[in-house]
């Protein structure tokens, strides 16, 4: 069963999740069900009724109210599906206790190409029909309404007749290298023995109209000339984009290095890569044997043409905008218009969503491409394989693009694993550590691009953040589906930053030494000198605190725990004011388990989340042990 609260605390609503309270099935839900039968590619959503959302909670925005009378509304849910729209809505309805509580579950299907817009009926044509943009409903504008109408054609958008172009406006080169990369893939395709006209006619390039044979979209664009290309699609091309750092900082004193490429798909792909592989930093190899070095890529070639080839094979042509290769000092990035119409989750699973599949098959024919959906599934493995960090993929569905990053820096170098030792006492995972990496390059981190990185689902990735949170590592900004988190200066620390190791005993020597380690205490003696609650200590408790020193072991710090909560009841956020950490990650990784062990107690337990919950020690207990 869905975890659909858990969803929803994680993530807030999405473009594929909606919550409400459920009284009653008021405009609401109708508009919400609209948007998620009508928004293409989305395959539907899911809507839950029983739901409501707590805003005076920062992290768990959301609780379960249940419905009273399940029965009855999912009867009018159905009812309503039915009648209030132009066409009948199916959607599914179940019931499933969460917390307790009855919640209805209502699966909204996708409609039929032929069946959009769905619209409201008693509100007409535009203000009837809704779109799912992100997580909200959005009224349709005529833009909206004459993309849906599109929609209806079963032909795919490049295999529509382009006006005012003829079979002229095909390159006979462009055509005769068509035949040459096809022969290296396969000597004996039967195309290859055709005319040049009855050749593209049989790749879906040109279409008869009125009995003249006239260049399709996927025809212009895998065989156009240059002038037929700038005069029909002036926009579509690839820029190559070299900027200066790691950030993209308008600057009119240092203009970006760029190259515009336009021209026939074939060529263009190779021009592009040539761009590229041209610019690219170079790593040098010199095998046993062998009297020359041999310079290669930081980045795998074919890495970077199956990264170029999907874009060029999955963009939209329907967008005029052009394909951007973006290269900072760090990274490689290639921005496509046109959003993933396979669900991001699914990205290098078997088979393929093709927005273009003329196009696509030309590519696949002559082996530009990958075999169906596989090309993503080889860069992660190459990037791997390299000792590289693995590519990110970020389909944007609001902004209609689609990104793929590709970074330079090896994955666990020797400078990422000294520094990475500075959190040994940690524990951290492969995964949590790859994460760490990743966000101390990139200046920031959310939900979808720890999943990217690791491969884990939704979930998972919000407890290993909340985790990394919680140690002090991240600083969460924004909430909801808007969650990310950024580096704190602590885990920005070079590994230059920390004191030599010594030994135990020179460390209780110093009152003043605090550790900055995990699990230990951040040097800070004046703020420890000034805290109210150490001063009140008696001398025994103060010299305790002050000596656990940098290097401190957490049996260590659950020690002078215990001999704290010995003395007095404390609250998380005193302690944590003690020991200049954060009150969540000393909750998380001391106070609770040391609870759970039966060493510590609640002071209220029964209430364990209160906000002036404190912990004592259990009467008999003096150590960790």
């Amino acid at each position: 069963m869905t975890d659909y609260l858990g969803l929803l605390n994680a993530l807030d609503e999405n473009e594929r999740l909606e919550a409400k309270r459920g009284t009653e099935i008021g405009p609401s839900v109708l508009e919400t069900i609209c948007a998620f039968a009508n928004e293409p590619g989305l395959q539907g959503g899911t809507l839950l009724l029983g739901i409501a959302r707590d805003e005076s909670d920062l992290f768990s925005p959301y609780v379960v109210e249940g419905v009273t009378h399940p029965d009855h509304l999912g009867a009018s849910l159905a009812t309503q599906c039915r009648e209030q729209f132009n066409v009948p809505v199916r959607v599914q309805i179940a019931t499933e206790q969460i917390s307790g509580k009855t919640v209805l579950v209502a699966t909204v299907p996708e409609a039929q190409p032929g069946d959009k817009p769905v619209f409201i009926k008693s509100r007409g044509l535009p203000k009837g029909a809704y779109r799912r943009i992100g997580s909200t409903d959005q009224q349709c504008t005529e833009d909206d309404l004459q993309a849906l109408y599109q929609g209806r054609q079963v032909e795919s958008f490049d295999y529509t007749v382009l006006p005012d172009t003829s079979m002229a406006d095909l390159s006979p080169d462009a055509i005769a290298d068509y035949r040459r990369v096809r022969a290296e893939a396969n000597a004996d395709a039967e195309e290859l023995r055709w005319s040049d006209e009855e050749l593209v006619e049989s790749l879906g390039c040109a279409r008869r109209q009125g009995g003249v044979l006239t260049p399709t979209v996927a025809g212009l664009l895998l065989f156009g000339k240059t002038q037929a290309l700038r005069r029909i699609y002036p926009m579509t091309r690839v820029d190559y984009v070299r900027v200066p750092g790691k950030e993209w900082i308008p600057d009119p004193d240092r203009r970006f290095d760029s190259i515009e490429i336009r021209d026939a798909l074939f060529r263009t792909i190779r021009r592009a890569l040539a761009a590229v592989l041209d610019d690219l930093p170079k790593a040098f190899g010199l095998a046993e044997g062998d009297p020359q070095r041999t310079d290669r890529p930081l980045i795998p070639q074919r890495v970077l043409r199956e990264g170029i080839v999907n874009a060029v094979m999955h963009r939209s042509y329907r967008s005029h905008a052009p394909i951007q290769i973006i290269r900072y000092s760090n990274r490689l990035e290639i921005h496509n218009p046109g959003h993933s119409l396979k669900s991001p989750e699914h990205l290098g699973e078997p088979g393929s969503v093709p927005r273009n599949p003329r196009i696509a098959a030309v590519l696949l024919d002559t082996r530009f491409a990958e075999t169906k959906g596989s090309g993503i599934r080889v860069m992660r493995e190459m990037m791997t394989q390299a000792g590289l960090e693995p590519p990110l993929f970020e389909s944007v569905r609001s902004d209609d693009k689609f990104v793929a990053r590709y970074y330079f820096q090896h994955f666990l170098s020797e400078e990422a694993i000294r520094w990475l030792s500075r959190f040994r006492e940690l524990a951290l995972s492969d995964e949590e550590a790859r994460a760490l990496v990743a966000v101390r390059e990139q200046g920031a981190i959310d939900n979808a691009m720890y999943r990217e990185l690791n491969r884990v689902d939704t979930l998972g990735a919000s407890q290993a953040l909340r985790r990394l949170r919680d140690a002090g590592l991240l600083e969460q900004k924004g909430r909801g589906a808007s969650t990310y988190y950024v580096p704190t200066e602590w885990l920005l620390g070079s590994v230059d930053d920390e004191a030599d190791p010594v030994d135990d005993a020179a460390q209780s020597s110093n009152p003043a030494a605090l550790s900055s380690q995990l699990g230990g205490l951040p040097s800070n003696p004046t703020a420890l000198s000034s805290n109210p609650h150490w001063q009140a200590l008696p001398p025994d408790l103060q010299a305790l605190v002050a000596g656990l020193g940098q290097r401190a072991s957490p049996d260590r710090v659950r020690e002078a725990l215990i001999q704290l909560c010995r003395h007095r009841p404390w609250q998380a956020a005193e302690l944590a004011g003690l020991f200049n950490r954060n009150p969540d990650y000393l909750g998380t990784q001391y106070l609770r388990p040391l609870v759970s062990a039966g060493v510590l107690a609640y002071t209220r337990p029964d209430a364990p989340n209160n906000p002036h919950q404190a912990y004592r020690a259990v009467d008999g207990e003096g150590s960790a042990s």
